[in-house]
């Protein structure tokens, strides 16, 4: 039985300049950083009401699929019109633009300057969860 979001991993081939735009987005900086002497390959950082681990990894420890794949996670947000601001303002770009899909709900996605897709999702269900 799935319980919850354990960890979202992204990858970025210039660890520095992501660890750094993210410092920027989450406003701190990562709570966890591997190795602890020299470059970093491992980085992450938790976020929200349930503490979720956001994590990035050099790009050289990417799985290889034989076949494409991927998936799309997205993060709520309480206002997704102005994390969209925020996030591109930081430089981000909008890859699917803001779009309504009825009863409160919003959804958008970014990539992020290292490439990675990043949703972004205004869910009153989530709300409500958490007394949002």
């Amino acid at each position: 039985m799935f319980r919850g979001l354990a960890n979202l991993n992204l990858v970025a081939a210039d660890m520095p300049a992501a660890i750094g735009w993210y410092t920027t987005v989450f406003a701190s900086p990562p709570s966890f950083v591997r190795p602890e002497e020299g470059p970093p390959q491992y980085a992450e950082w938790r976020f929200g009401d349930d503490e979720d681990e956001f994590a990035l990894m050099d790009a050289r420890f990417r799985p290889a699929l034989d076949r494409p794949g991927g998936a799309l996670v997205s993060v709520h947000v309480d206002d997704i019109h102005d994390e969209m601001r925020r996030l591109t303002a930081l430089g981000a770009a909008e890859f699917d633009p803001i779009t309504p899909r009825g009863e409160g709900w919003w959804s958008s996605s970014v990539t992020d300057p290292f490439g990675n897709l990043v949703g972004l999702i205004q869910s009153p269900h989530w709300a409500a969860q958490h007394d949002g």
